[in-house]
């Protein structure tokens, strides 16, 4: 398999030592925050990596991978198409680009308006099971970052439901930076809490995608069942030609 892009793969032995320690850092934050063993799922966010990168983190154990430029995902996705990889897709979505999404990929975790959803329901393949979908939310007010706002969740919920080729799951967040714990646990709590209230009025929600490579613990602490792990598996990412 040729490179996706023009960074060196990293070592085989470097992926697997990379992924031990990650995955020791999840297994103790459940621990220590009283979360059942093993209910964190961990995507491996596989932007700016090779396929060769991808291949050696799934010969370590890992299946669920995570990517935000369609154009460089679909060489790998082609390369390992018969791999049992779960496909995310983590992105922000350019309407021209929902038809692949919708055919390739068995999540997307950045749904933030419902013209977009309209789309991947329709391009939807009738074969394939409903597309998981999360919602995005702003949790922060960022005006740079894309995501609902809390007090639209219910309308864009019920829109939502009534997309029979999607199956909502969850909510999704980037809060702000922080290198301060309690300040990332407070944006993950206000995450949490929209979740519980939004369950409380009987959405069929299971999932809370929220976490990354610098504040994984504090997302765990707050109830995260997925996080996405880049940097810490792989690196900096190289810079995108």
């Amino acid at each position: 398999m040729s490179p996706i892009t023009p960074n060196a793969n990293i070592a085989e032995d470097i992926i697997t030592a990379r992924f031990k320690v990650v995955r020791e850092r999840i297994a103790a934050a459940e621990r220590r925050y009283d979360r059942t063993p093993g209910s964190v799922t961990l995507i491996a966010v596989a932007k700016g990596q090779t396929a060769t990168t991808v291949l050696a983190s799934y010969q370590a154990g890992q299946r669920d991978f995570g990517e935000s430029y369609l154009q460089e995902a679909l060489p790998k996705l082609n390369a390992m198409s018969h791999l049992d990889i779960t496909w995310h897709y983590i992105g922000a979505i350019q309407s021209n680009k929902t038809r692949d999404i919708a055919g390739r990929f068995t999540w997307v975790h950045s749904i933030d308006r419902i013209k977009i959803a309209e789309r991947l329901h329709e391009q939807r393949p009738q074969h394939l099971p409903p597309l998981d979908i999360c919602i995005q939310v702003n949790i922060g007010a960022e005006q740079q970052k894309a995501g609902a706002v809390p007090t639209q969740l219910s309308s864009l919920i019920e829109q939502l439901l009534k997309l029979p080729r999607l199956r909502v799951r969850g909510l999704m967040a980037l809060p702000p930076v922080s290198e301060d714990f309690h300040k990332q646990r407070g944006y993950f709590h206000q995450l949490k809490l929209t979740y519980d209230t939004l369950r409380l009025q009987d959405y069929p929600l299971d999932t809370l995608s929220m976490g990354m490579s610098d504040d994984l613990e504090a997302a765990i602490a707050e109830g995260a069942t997925v996080i996405r792990v880049g940097s810490a598996l792989f690196g900096d990412r190289p810079h995108r030609p």
